[in-house]
């Protein structure tokens, strides 16, 4: 059974006023930083053999945080990356409330896909994808991915069988930690959600 611990990347300074998505060059800010420092500590007794995250800076900001502890170096997967919003990538979230889509998006987003950019059902298939691949290379082990919230809710609808319309009832801080067991027969469980208080040194252990 692999042990797969989710991140949702701290804070910058357009985290709830613009939609990021492959926006480049976008770092964690001083509250982040700090938010990160405080997952890694929540995180430092776990027995992490490895810390993967999506190739955007703010994720692989926090995933060294993240990583620091243990002595690991961060490995990046292009499947853990930000759904590609095409055109509406860094635009600011007040203005986006105004399109029609924007209910879509809300709603059945499993019908939306982004002009110039992708669906959200083609982003949550290349991130359970991912999370598959890395489930069976670590066999036994615990890992963290670090990546966004929208995939990060996405990744666990799927694995606890909600449909992808439901996804949005789920929360994902920044910095925030969930907990999947992906074992290699049976049901995924789900262990802890949207967590951002102290894991017992246990929480992790197959």
């Amino acid at each position: 059974m692999t042990t797969l611990i989710l991140v949702r990347h701290a804070t910058t300074a357009a985290t709830g006023k613009r939609l990021g998505g492959w926006t480049p060059k976008v770092h964690l800010d001083e509250a982040g930083i700090v938010q990160a420092e405080s997952a890694a500590e929540r995180l430092a007794d776990q027995a992490v053999v490895a810390v993967y995250a999506s190739p955007l800076e703010r994720t692989q900001d926090t995933a060294r945080i993240v990583a620091r502890p243990h002595g690991l170096r961060v490995r990046t997967r292009r499947g853990l990356g930000e759904v590609d919003y095409g055109e509406w990538t860094d635009k600011p979230l007040g203005q986006l409330r105004r399109r029609k889509d924007w209910t879509v998006v809300q709603q059945t987003p499993s019908r939306m896909h982004f002009p110039g950019g992708e669906s959200i059902r083609a982003a949550q298939a290349r991130a359970v994808d991912t999370t598959e691949e890395l489930a069976v290379e670590h066999r036994g082990e615990t890992i963290v991915a670090v990546s966004h919230a929208d995939v990060i809710k996405a990744v666990i609808a799927h694995h606890v069988g909600m449909p992808l319309d439901t996804f949005q009832r789920l929360m994902i801080a920044p910095a925030s930690i969930s907990v999947l067991h992906l074992p290699e027969r049976g049901h995924p469980m789900l262990l802890r959600l949207n967590d951002t208080g102290p894991l017992p040194a246990s929480e992790g252990r197959a």
